[in-house]
């Protein structure tokens, strides 16, 4: 049955290609996102369009929408870090303000994008969702603030609600992909050194106790990510807060993915040396039984080559188009005499 949803923050990179899920099974969607670090070019053909904040989302919400997705969120650890008060504004004052429109439009369902960095620096691997949450960061200390927050709604209210802690988010679907600036994220890092846009791709670290000393992560395909969204919209019972972990419950070290990125695009990718940075973990790996239990959802998309082929298909593309683009506004701006025809 179509239902209407509300997607705050899909002009981003997971919100966009969740966004284009929802419309793809037949659902009514409206995008609201302030394009502060989303594009207006990923925002899904098909789906209604707001330029706006979540703090206002009250001018716009209504009873005729059947659930909310929450993606809008500032989400650099780094900027965390050194402005911490941007953090607990945007994501904990945003939210606030979007409990409070939903409760009162009588919108019931709500799905969330948390983060594995909510846990900080686990104790044992496979994470799972009984770990200790002991955030090193604002960033991570704010989306666990929002996680406790959309409990006691759920507990006060009946709120029907899903937190979905994600891990590495990587890849691409058809026209939606990574177009983050500053990008900080790993995969999109080492593509833009084969693309030659950078000229090395700094390590962090091989003297970690991992099988080649690099840092080893989990990483999960944007498409698969996407799924367990719609599944969790459905899993979502009044009153209860569910919470699961998503990733693909093994690891890939740095020195996999730069290999991995050689290999699919045949160019090659100097390395530069770097110390540790403070707080890395060795290992992050999630382990995926709740949501595998509670979702009914299980990644298909875990093949390192096939995540990192989706990534370089979309920076081909994005690079391309920018370059059209390009050439058409220097032809486009070209002064001509007057009276020339």
């Amino acid at each position: 049955m179509s239902k209407k949803y509300l997607v705050t923050g899909g002009a981003g990179y997971v919100g966009s290609v969740v966004a284009a899920h929802l419309l793809e099974a037949g659902h009514e969607v409206t995008v609201l996102d302030d394009l502060s670090t989303g594009f207006r070019v990923s925002v899904p053909e098909g789906a209604a369009f707001i330029e706006g904040r979540i703090q206002d989302a009250a001018r716009w919400l209504d009873s005729s929408y059947d659930g909310v997705l929450h993606f809008a969120a500032s989400s650099q650890v780094g900027e965390s870090v050194v402005n911490p008060e941007k953090y607990w504004l945007n994501n904990v004052g945003g939210t606030t303000a979007l409990l409070a429109a939903m409760r009162s439009a009588g919108v019931r369902t709500l799905v969330f994008s948390s983060t594995a960095a909510t846990y900080g620096e686990p104790d044992t691997v496979p994470i799972r969702e009984s770990a200790p949450t002991t955030p090193t960061n604002p960033y991570g200390a704010t989306k666990l603030a929002v996680d406790h927050m959309i409990s006691g709604e759920c507990a006060a209210h009946g709120l029907a609600a899903a937190s979905l802690r994600y891990f590495n988010v990587a890849g691409a679907y058809k026209t939606y992909g990574e177009r983050h600036d500053p990008e900080s994220h790993l995969i999109p890092l080492v593509l833009q050194v084969a693309q030659g846009s950078r000229d090395a791709i700094s390590v962090y670290g091989d003297d970690y106790p991992t099988p080649d000393g690099t840092c080893v992560r989990d990483y999960i395909h944007v498409a698969d990510l996407a799924e367990a969204h719609l599944l969790a919209l459905d899993a979502a019972t009044a009153g209860e807060h569910l919470i699961c972990n998503l990733g693909n419950g093994s690891g890939f070290s740095v020195r996999e993915v730069i290999e991995t990125v050689r290999k699919v695009t045949g160019h090659p990718v100097p390395e530069r040396a770097a110390g540790r940075r403070a707080g890395d973990p060795a290992t992050l790996v999630a382990s995926a039984d709740t949501a595998r239990e509670r979702l009914g959802w299980t990644p298909s998309r875990s093949d390192l080559a096939g995540i990192v082929s989706d990534a370089w298909a979309f920076a081909q593309n994005t690079a391309q188009n920018t370059r059209t683009s390009t050439q058409t506004v220097l032809s486009d701006s070209v002064v001509r005499p007057q009276g020339s025809c």
